[in-house]
């Protein structure tokens, strides 16, 4: 029987996921989604070739086995555990949240539920993840991003730092996650994925760069161990929404798909 998936958020992301599900996907079927705009949220599901229904959130979690949350920290809040606590499986994008919120992984576990983290707008998880399983030694995450992409960002005010005033590429912040993800919030996801992957927050580590007439946001991981050392870099081509990139909901409908799959390859 295919699982009922729900989505939550159509967005930059959630659109695609339920166009995919619409398109079909092995072991999986769309049941609901929700949004914060009705109107707009309803005329994008009766334009699915398989039209479902616009619910509120407990709606989509009665409705569904699994529900996706393709919205923001500040709804997850409300959605995990809700979602959990009915002891529903739940997708998570803006998984910085889980940095902070054990707790919902001891309820996922007190309901025999599964908290599923596609890997985003990141690469090379796979590699961290086999890694870890002996010994490792670091694992950083390099990004590069255009000045004004780092405008507003808590780190940058109390420094107060000139972004105007960066004419090459410089570096702008060197530390752990833990300090990382406070003073950037915005890539929070992308750093939350990697230390939860590999070797927590605390030993994880960001190089933030600031680099004029950069098109595209890049990443480059590096992790070293036992097993040797592995680098791997990826630039970021934008969805319709410029903060996210198009492999944060490519990355999810491969997890849907591999939620069915009878093979699975890679870690």
């Amino acid at each position: 029987m295919a699982k009922k998936v729900g989505i939550v958020g159509l967005g930059a992301i959630g659109r695609p996921l339920c166009q995919a599900l619409d398109r079909g996907i092995p072991g999986v079927v769309l049941a609901a989604a929700t949004a914060r705009d009705r109107a707009k949220g309803e005329a994008f599901l009766k334009s699915l070739g398989r039209p479902v229904p616009l619910l509120d959130l407990a709606g989509v979690i009665a409705t569904s086995d699994l529900v996706v949350e393709a919205s923001t920290q500040t709804h997850l809040e409300e959605i995990a555990p809700a979602t959990l606590g009915a002891g529903k499986d739940l997708v998570v994008l803006s998984c910085g949240a889980l940095l902070r919120h054990k707790d919902w992984i001891d309820l996922a576990e007190s309901k025999g539920c599964r908290i599923h983290v596609p890997s985003g707008a990141i690469v090379g998880l796979d590699g961290v993840k086999g890694a870890r399983a002996g010994a490792v030694s670091s694992v950083t995450l390099e990004m590069r991003k255009p000045p004004r992409g780092l405008a507003g960002a808590p780190y940058i005010e109390q420094k107060k730092i000139d972004l105007g005033a960066i004419t090459e590429e410089t570096l702008i912040f060197d530390g752990p996650a833990t300090a990382a993800c406070p003073a950037f919030p915005a890539n929070v996801n992308i750093l939350a994925a990697l230390s939860l992957a590999g070797i927590g927050p605390e030993l994880t580590r960001l190089k933030l760069y600031a680099v004029p007439g950069l098109t595209h946001n890049t990443h480059r991981v590096t992790a070293e161990g036992e097993f040797g050392r592995f680098s791997i870099e990826i630039a970021n081509v934008p969805s319709e929404n410029p903060r996210t990139g198009k492999l944060s909901y490519l990355s999810t409908i491969a997890l849907l798909h591999e939620l069915g799959a009878t093979l699975r390859v890679g870690t």
